[in-house]
């Protein structure tokens, strides 16, 4: 039971808002698959050529019971899986309309398709890094001293929709003590010579798949002095992840790569985060580079690779590329310059 979202979209080449109202994919063991939509909502789906997916349509309106309605196409199965961001509402009244079915999480299935991207996806992740590497190029119209974090990221969110995305869907911009804390996002602390700034952004292309690319700058010369030094490293961490990224290899090989250099340095402490997460129509997938995931990578598989160093109420650093695994190695989407940049 596939709800709106990412898995939907893959399935189906795009998706609609469905609101409080029910909606979903019914893919059972046998028989052909049916979308079960509210009626007021079908025609949304009329851009997607259900029948020539071999995708049939129920559709519902208001007073009626949709949950008894999945009930009466699928039977009584032994176990429905749900997909892993259905809502608790909808999840809860499948189970009312079919108690006797255990309940599991679709996301495994899925995840195994979703993970392997064919050549048009991985055209579209291509298409999506340069695309936010165009905006790292720019980074130098905007963040210098006198500038607060907030207003940075309002023209680099901008430029993210300039450049092609359909969206500006996150904006990191970690400035000083701000960069030790790997999800900040913006605030109004006014940006200051000296300062190391973290700028981690992204969003999809029209097509629905993701860019996500993290540097780090610096405006004007650093004024910590471990920050060159400590940098360096980073840098060499990862490019030793990348470097690693191969087919047969495990995705915690790949985080323990990194994670190494950072560790002889006596900087592992300050790692506080897995090394990547995979990428494609959500910016956050599987496969997670990770140390206990046993998953061996394969080609068409797609995901970050940013370790980071962050000195609480210090400074941070991270340096984050996507990167697809191809038959033979690997192919960095992202191609600015790893070196901590230098700006006015």
């Amino acid at each position: 039971m596939i709800a709106p979202g990412s898995d939907l979209r893959y399935l189906l080449g795009g998706t609609v808002v469905s609101h409080e109202r029910f909606t979903g994919l019914v893919l059972p063991a046998e028989g052909e698959p049916v979308l079960v939509v509210p009626k007021l909502e079908a025609a949304g789906y009329d851009p997607y050529d259900l029948p020539g997916l071999g995708v049939d349509t129920a559709t519902w309106v208001d007073g009626e019971d949709p949950y008894g309605l999945v009930a009466r196409l699928v039977g009584g199965p032994g176990v429905v899986a749900v997909g892993d961001m259905l809502p608790a509402v909808h999840v809860l009244g499948l189970r009312g309309a079919l108690p006797g079915a255990e309940q599991a999480l679709a996301g495994p299935v899925l995840r195994g398709l979703r993970m392997r991207k064919d050549a048009a996806e991985v055209e579209q992740l291509r298409r999506a890094g340069a695309a936010i590497d165009r905006v790292h190029a720019r980074m130098g119209e905007w963040l210098r001293a006198g500038r607060t974090e907030a207003e940075v990221a309002a023209d680099i969110g901008a430029a993210i929709v300039a450049e092609g995305h359909a969206s500006a869907e996150f904006v990191i911009v970690g400035s000083g003590p701000n960069g030790a804390s790997p999800h900040h996002e913006v605030s109004d602390r006014v940006i200051t010579a000296g300062d190391v700034v973290v700028v981690d952004i992204g969003g999809p292309l029209p097509s629905g798949y993701c860019s996500d690319s993290t540097r780090t700058y610096a405006v004007g010369e650093p004024r910590d002095a471990d920050v060159v030094e400590s940098y360096e490293v980073l840098r060499r961490a990862q490019a030793a992840s990348v470097a690693s990224v191969r087919p047969g290899v495990s995705a915690e090989s790949v985080d323990a790569a990194g994670r190494g250099v950072l560790a002889d340095a006596g900087l592992a402490e300050f790692f506080i985060h897995r090394t990547g997460h995979g990428i494609g129509l959500d910016v956050h997938e599987h496969p997670y580079i990770v140390a206990g995931n046993e998953l061996v990578l394969e080609p068409g598989m797609a995901f970050s690779v940013e370790p980071g160093v962050y000195l609480p109420g210090r400074w941070g650093a991270r340096i984050e590329d996507i990167v697809v695994v191809t038959d033979t190695g690997v192919e960095p989407l992202n191609t600015r310059p790893h070196e901590l940049v230098v700006l006015g």
